[in-house]
């Protein structure tokens, strides 16, 4: 859940919330979030491990992966997951099989890091990250921010082609009902809290978000939109 709503939750329904993350590959059996920290709001890094997916579960393990081999702690790379929970591959189709598991470790396809005291954080997944310059930007971390302004309700990011940058930032904004969207105050409200690169360079307001059964949002028609 994205932080801003979690907090919510838990402010109106108590401590009864946790977090689990896994794929239909390793159903239910990555990491956990346990309710204690959800709740917690005493820990000097709260914050930043409710913004994350917990620790392992005791039956995979987990490791960081880059493009060079392993990565070191809070170095985000590809999340790749080992244990008898994860399945042995697709059901006849030996090549998806094997690109996705690779030395007996599923490739999540999930960018993430973990932590000195062994909390996983997600990123976001590797096929959705805007490259802008050079530069990596990770929609999830804009769509966190501009979840925290008062109008916002929803919010999606994607990126556009752009001729010079590669990609650039685009939002798809669903406002609080009886608010309209102001894009100075949204720049500004980004501005104290991630870098200028990483800002939205047109703000796209919808009545609602496309969503599969699952409630997840369709970044693919939102492309198609743009």
């Amino acid at each position: 859940m994205y932080q801003a709503d979690i907090i919510e939750a838990v402010d109106h329904f108590g401590d009864i919330f946790v977090q689990i993350y896994g794929q239909g590959e390793c159903p239910m059996g990555i990491t956990a979030l346990s309710r204690f920290d959800v709740s917690d709001r005493t820990h000097p890094n709260w914050q930043a491990r409710l913004g994350s997916v917990g620790r392992v579960q005791s039956s995979v393990e987990v490791q960081i992966k880059g493009a060079d081999g392993l990565c070191d702690t809070d170095q985000v790379g590809e999340i790749i997951v080992r244990g008898d929970t994860v399945m042995p591959g697709y059901w006849r189709n030996e090549a998806a099989s094997a690109q996705t598991i690779v030395d007996g470790w599923l490739m999540t396809g999930d960018m993430g890091s973990i932590d000195s005291d062994g909390y996983v954080t997600l990123v976001d997944r590797s096929k959705d990250v805007i490259i802008s310059g050079g530069s990596n930007i990770y929609p999830r971390e804009v769509e966190e921010v501009l979840l925290t302004h008062e109008t916002i309700s929803e919010v999606s990011v994607v990126g556009r082609a752009h001729p010079e940058w590669g990609e650039e930032v685009v939002t798809f904004v669903v406002p609080i009902a009886g608010t309209s969207i102001d894009m100075v105050a949204l720049d500004a409200h980004c501005l104290s809290q991630i870098a200028r690169f990483k800002w939205p360079k047109e703000y796209i307001v919808l009545s609602e978000l496309p969503k599969n059964n699952y409630g997840k949002v369709l970044k693919t028609e939102l492309r198609k939109l743009l």
